[in-house]
C-alpha cells in the first residue's frame, strides 16, 4: 500500500509545504477530484480547456492533501504543497515509488499492438508469477505514472504499456518505469504527423532501453525492417520474434480452429505446439513475444503455454460477438494502417458468407494520410472483402483504394448514423462485420447500436 507523509511528498517533488501538518499520511494519488477520499493526494493537472485547481478546496474538505501550482487558496489550512508543475510532480512521485519496488518490469511499446501484446505477455506469465499489468491502455504521461502505484510488493512481474506521440515523452516514461525487459512491436506511421519520419519514431521508442545494463533484454519484432536493424548491435541481449524463419522465435504450421489459432513455436532447435484464443498473424507475433519474455523470466514451456490459453482480447480490440446470424468484430478503440490491415485479415478468416467492413478516418497521419488510407483500401480489395462503408472525409481515400483494387460495393458517409443505417440494409445471413476507426471517430457508437439491435 502506498504510504508517504506530506513532508516526504514535498521533499520528493522539491515543493514547498504552504500549510498543514507535515506528518499527514498520503495513501493514494488522484487527479480526478471525484475519486478523492480521506488520505488522497489530489494532483490538479491542467488540460487544454480546464484547470482542476478550482476543486482543491473541495478535495481538502474530504480529508485529502493537495498539490498546487498557485499560491495558497484563501482560507485553506490543510496540507497543500506548491510545485512548479503538477504533472512533473506526479511523475517524480511515481519514479520514487518505482525505485522502492523489487519487481521485474516489462515495458511494451510500438506504433500499434501495445495493448494486445501487453495482455498476451501478462497471460503468458500468469500461471507462474504474480503479475500486475497496465489496465486498459493507460500508457500516457499521466496514465503510466499512475499505473506505477498499482504495483504492490507481492507482485513478481509488471507488464507496463508505454506510449508516446511526441519527442521526449519516452525519455520521461523510461525514467519512471525503468524496465529491465522491453518489447517493441513495430514501427509504423501512427503519430508521424508529430514525429516526421519512421526513423524518428524508431529513435524515440528505442529510448525504452535507456536504463538497461548488460542484463537488460530487448525483444524485437524481427519482421519489421527497422526493428530488425537493431538486432545484435546493442551492449545488451536482443532477441527477435516473427513469422520469418530467421527470427529467434518463429511460428509455422499455422491453422485456425474456430476463434482460436494453433501453431508451432520454434526456438533454439526446440518446437513447442501452442494455442491462443485469438485470430490473426499479429496475435501469433504477440504470442511469440510473450513466449520470449516468459523464457527470459525462467518459466517452463508448459507454464507459458498454459498461460497463453488464458488470453482475452481487451475491450474494443478485435472482440468477436456472435449476434444471431451475424459475426461482429469490435475493433473500434483506435486505428492505424497496420492495425486496419490486420483486422481486415481477421474479418476474412472468420467469414462464412458476406463480409462488410465499416472503416472510419485514421488520424494523426499527416502528409501520409491519403496514401496510407488508399493502401488500406487496396488491401481490403485484395483480401476479397465484399462491402466497404467508410465514415469521414479521410476515409474516402480508403474507398478510393478499394475501388481501384476492384471492390464492387463501396459507399462513403459523413456520420456513423448514416453508415449504421446502410449496414443494416445490407445484412444477409452469415454476414461478418468489422468496425474500426480512430478513437476520435467514435465508431464504438456503431458497435453499441448493433449489439442493442441484434445481440
Amino acid at each position: 500500500m502506498l504510504h508517504y507523509t506530506v513532508a516526504e511528498i514535498a521533499d520528493i517533488t522539491g515543493g514547498t509545504l504552504l500549510c498543514g501538518d507535515p506528518g499527514t499520511s498520503v495513501t493514494n494519488l488522484q487527479y480526478d477530484s471525484r475519486e478523492v477520499t480521506e488520505g488522497s493526494l489530489f494532483i490538479p493537472i491542467k488540460g487544454a480547456n480546464t484547470d482542476p485547481h478550482r476543486f482543491i478546496k473541495d478535495c481538502l474538505q474530504k480529508g485529502a492533501a493537495a498539490l498546487t501550482e498557485y499560491d495558497l487558496p484563501e482560507g485553506v489550512t490543510k496540507p497543500c504543497i506548491k510545485v512548479p508543475d503538477t504533472r512533473t510532480a506526479l511523475q517524480q512521485i511515481a519514479a520514487h515509488y518505482r525505485h522502492s519496488l523489487n519487481v521485474r518490469l516489462i515495458g511494451v511499446t510500438g506504433s500499434v499492438g501495445k495493448t494486445s501484446t501487453k495482455e498476451m505477455i501478462a497471460a503468458a506469465l500468469s500461471q507462474g508469477l504474480n503479475v500486475m499489468k497496465t489496465q486498459g491502455n493507460r500508457n500516457s504521461q499521466i496514465g503510466m505514472p499512475m499505473t506505477m502505484f498499482e504495483i504492490l510488493p507481492e507482485h513478481e512481474a509488471a507488464v507496463i504499456e508505454m506510449g508516446m506521440s511526441e519527442f521526449g515523452e519516452m525519455d520521461r516514461l523510461c525514467d519512471i518505469a525503468r524496465p529491465s525487459i522491453a518489447v517493441m512491436t513495430n514501427i509504423g506511421v501512427a503519430h508521424i504527423e508529430n514525429l516526421g519520419t519512421q526513423e524518428n519514431i524508431l529513435q524515440e521508442k528505442f529510448k525504452i532501453t535507456k536504463h538497461f545494463d548488460e542484463n537488460g533484454l530487448l525483444v524485437l519484432n524481427g519482421d519489421d525492417p527497422l526493428l530488425r536493424s537493431l538486432h545484435g548491435k546493442q551492449p545488451f541481449p536482443t532477441v527477435t520474434f516473427g513469422l520469418s524463419e530467421d527470427n529467434d522465435y518463429y511460428a509455422d504450421s499455422i491453422r485456425t480452429v474456430g476463434f482460436s489459432t494453433e501453431f508451432l513455436c520454434h526456438h533454439n532447435e526446440k518446437t513447442i505446439p501452442l494455442k491462443i484464443p485469438a485470430l490473426g498473424i499479429h496475435s501469433i507475433a504477440n504470442a511469440l513475444a510473450a513466449f520470449a519474455v516468459g523464457e527470459a523470466l525462467g518459466l517452463s514451456d508448459s507454464t507459458i503455454s498454459a498461460g497463453l490459453l488464458t488470453y482475452q482480447n481487451a475491450p474494443m480490440r478485435q472482440q468477436i460477438h456472435e449476434c444471431g446470424d451475424y459475426l461482429l468484430i469490435d475493433d473500434s478503440y483506435n486505428a492505424s494502417p497496420d492495425a486496419m490491415i490486420a483486422s481486415l485479415d481477421v474479418l476474412k478468416d472468420i467469414a462464412k458468407g458476406q463480409t462488410i467492413a465499416v472503416l472510419a478516418d485514421m488520424l494523426e497521419l499527416g502528409e501520409k494520410s491519403a496514401e496510407e488510407h488508399r493502401k488500406v483500401g487496396q488491401h481490403l480489395a485484395a483480401a476479397g472483402i465484399n462491402v466497404l462503408l467508410t465514415v469521414g472525409s479521410e476515409a474516402r481515400e480508403i474507398a478510393s483504394g478499394a475501388l481501384t483494387g476492384g471492390c464492387q460495393t463501396v459507399e462513403s458517409f459523413d456520420t456513423n448514423e448514416q453508415a449504421y443505417t446502410r449496414l443494416c440494409e445490407l445484412l444477409q445471413p452469415d454476414t461478418a462485420i468489422l468496425v474500426k476507426g480512430s478513437r476520435g471517430m467514435h465508431t464504438d457508437e456503431i458497435i453499441r447500436r448493433f449489439l442493442a439491435d441484434y445481440h
